[in-house]
């Protein structure tokens, strides 16, 4: 029998906020029990084992930052639209860092099918047709802007640009007037090397 007070969607919030606290890494079931002070065995109704629990709080910070990208991008176009879709991939990472982890956390293909990463992907996309790229170079502009938005703030949360000028959010800017650059003159396909 589950434990007065306890619902699966308690859980996964509250999972959610121990992987802010700790790092997604350090969630398990264990560690939520002991948040909850009950035995593990309690939380076995709700969430079938660690990994069903980390799924979970996977979906809620797709969720929530497909969610805020989308309020962001409401009535914006082009390089506004770029920055402003840039600005909550860092902040979401540097106000949630654990749910910033969970958002990267693999997801079996019918859980990835059914998540809020689609509308994420249908997002950065919307974004793109601000530029006129057409297939499969928007598909190669959607994983540029991934990696540089992961990357960039990947390490900076590791601490990558603390000691050293110009100040990051200047090179954050600096980056984006880039992209926006880039997208606007994306280079023609290049023809194949003959043999």
């Amino acid at each position: 029998m589950a434990r007065a007070g306890l619902t699966t969607e308690r859980l996964v919030h509250a999972g959610a906020e121990l992987a802010d606290e700790v790092g997604f890494d350090q969630v398990t079931v264990s560690a939520l029990a002991r948040r909850f002070d009950v035995k593990v065995a309690s939380l076995y109704s709700h969430v079938r084992n660690s990994a069903d629990l980390k799924t979970r709080i996977a979906l809620l910070a797709l969720e929530d930052l497909a969610d805020r990208a989308a309020e962001a991008l409401a009535g914006r176009s082009g390089k506004d639209a770029l920055a402003a879709f840039a600005h909550v991939y860092r902040d979401y990472a540097r106000a949630h860092p654990g749910r910033y982890a969970a958002a990267r956390h693999p997801l079996d293909a019918e859980t990835a099918a059914g998540s809020a990463g689609v509308r994420i992907a249908q997002l950065t996309r919307a974004i793109l047709r601000g530029y006129d790229l057409a297939e499969p170079d928007q598909t190669h502009a959607v994983r540029l802007l991934g990696s540089v938005f992961h990357g960039y703030v990947s390490l900076e949360a590791a601490g990558g640009f603390r000691h050293s000028a110009p100040d990051s959010q200047e090179s954050w800017t600096r980056i984006l007037d880039a992209l926006d650059c880039l997208l606007r003159t994306w280079p023609a396909r290049p023809e194949p090397l003959s043999p």
